[in-house]
């Protein structure tokens, strides 16, 4: 994908592969219990009272089953093919197409911004600008969780899903990605690394921060 109009060539890309997608990663968590634990944690902090932004979301797996924990969840995606299987899949839930680089949100709106594996398109030198835009939409007090893959460069696919092209998902060390949440104002509480499952290439990691 091109750094110079990598948001299109993301939206592209899920809007093709939408439905196979889905269906291979029906139930992303049942054989993770680190990963939920995770998202366990998360939940009790943010707690019940405002509104969490699933960013990236998909087809909702991450946006149901924070909703199913008692959080005031809704999804936001690039793809409307994706948001059209977590429609499908989650009547009761809201989900919105938008980008993470410019959020429809007021200063603050937000008790919980929720990044599951939805940076692992972004160039390198765009992740400042995002994280400042999730700093700038979180309260006082509200929390980040951020899900990424580990590693030094990025896993290069050929033709995933049938998909006619080349797909590049970013690896990046946890140390790195705190300093630059650091940067934006955002207060790194929690780091957690897993090593490999099933069929996974790297270790997976897991930042919670916090906006003071």
């Amino acid at each position: 994908m091109s750094d110079a109009d990598f948001l299109t060539d993301t939206r592209r890309f899920y809007d093709a592969v939408a439905e196979d997608y889905a269906e291979r990663f029906r139930d992303p968590h049942a054989e993770r219990p680190l990963d939920r634990a995770v998202l366990g944690a998360y939940a009790e902090l943010v707690g019940g009272t405002g509104q969490v932004a699933d960013l990236g979301c998909g087809p909702g797996r991450v946006t149901a089953y924070l909703a199913a924990l008692g959080l005031r969840v809704y999804g936001l995606d690039l793809s409307e093919s994706m948001l059209a299987v977590a429609r499908r899949e989650n009547p009761g839930l809201r989900f919105e197409q938008g980008s993470m680089l410019d959020l429809d949100l007021a200063d603050g709106a937000l008790a919980g911004v929720v990044s599951w594996y939805s940076t692992v398109h972004f160039p390198e030198d765009r992740l400042p600008e995002l994280f400042a835009e999730f700093r700038r939409v979180l309260a006082p007090g509200g929390h980040l969780l951020l899900g990424f893959p580990v590693g030094d460069r990025p896993r290069r696919y050929e033709q995933p899903f049938g998909y006619d092209g080349v797909v590049e998902f970013q690896r990046r060390r946890p140390d790195r990605i705190a300093d630059l949440l650091a940067a934006a104002g955002l207060s790194v509480r929690a780091r957690t690394v897993r090593e490999t499952e099933g069929t996974e290439a790297s270790p997976q990691a897991f930042l919670i921060a916090r906006r003071p």
